[in-house]
């Protein structure tokens, strides 16, 4: 597994998109510090790209490395090689590259811009934190979705409708339900719902560290009250790992049953 992965990973760095990827952070970070003079600000402004733009970049790329090499995917198939090797080497190859550009191409201006120095370090280190579990957790679901569809147009509609649900619709139908039921106690059912969707998860964790919960009101009291606690940091990060560990458990089980 570790040179399926090792293979992987180089031939994902040797392209140019990956080189994009970490251009376009390496830009924005140097935007961003250019119209902020205050890190705090910074991080603040990039919390709304990150949440939105990884889970998209992880799935885009998750879908596309998998119908890219296909072909090299059944050559390997053919060789003496645990399936469950093969598709999770791929799937850590790519995962960890885009995971290297986020670090890297956020990580080196705000270093440079005295982040080391600055109060806002703790606050950065979790938007990269979380940035690279969105990573992990949407090119997970991208592979599930490309394993179990061979038409590649359905395996990108597929992916870039999960994109939407998670990122946008689900929010909707949240809201929508908290207002409708706006009578009954749900604090209880908000909580199980952000634990639900990575990308409000993450979202919640990063407002709380940036102490700006009370935009949220009355639904922000009741998240500080848990996640602002060490066993509420606890449970989030758990969860976070379940989404990870779950899509990865279906990628060895897909791969085993699949027919190729």
């Amino acid at each position: 597994m570790l040179k399926i992965l090792k293979y992987s990973f180089y031939d994902l760095m040797r392209s140019r998109w990956s080189y994009v990827y970490f251009a376009f952070y390496l830009l924005l970070g140097i935007i961003l510090l250019f119209l902020n003079n205050d890190l705090s600000k910074a991080v603040i402004t990039l919390m709304n790209v990150i949440i939105v733009l990884v889970p998209l970049i992880g799935t885009i790329f998750g879908v596309m490395y998998y119908y890219n090499s296909k072909e090299f995917t059944e050559l390997l198939l053919a060789q003496p090689i645990k399936r469950s090797s093969i598709f999770l080497g791929q799937y850590l190859g790519v995962a960890l590259s885009l995971s290297m550009s986020l670090i890297l191409g956020l990580g080196l201006p705000f270093v440079f811009y005295g982040l080391f120095k600055s109060n806002a370090i703790w606050d950065f280190s979790l938007l990269l934190i979380t940035g690279t579990f969105l990573t992990l957790i949407f090119t997970a679901l991208a592979y599930n979705i490309a394993l179990s569809n061979e038409n590649k147009i359905k395996g990108f509609g597929y992916a870039i409708l999960l994109w939407l649900f998670l990122g946008i619709i689900y929010d909707g139908i949240f809201l929508m339900s908290l207002v409708l039921f706006e009578d009954y106690p749900l604090d209880k059912v908000s909580l199980i719902g952000t634990m639900l969707n990575p990308i409000d998860l993450s979202r919640t964790l990063i407002l709380l560290k940036l102490d700006i919960s009370a935009l949220l009101g009355y639904t922000g009291a009741i998240f500080k009250q848990f996640f602002g606690t060490s066993f509420g940091l606890i449970v989030s990060f758990s969860m976070l790992i379940i989404w990870i560990i779950l899509p990865v458990l279906r990628i060895v089980f897909k791969a085993k049953k699949k027919d190729f």
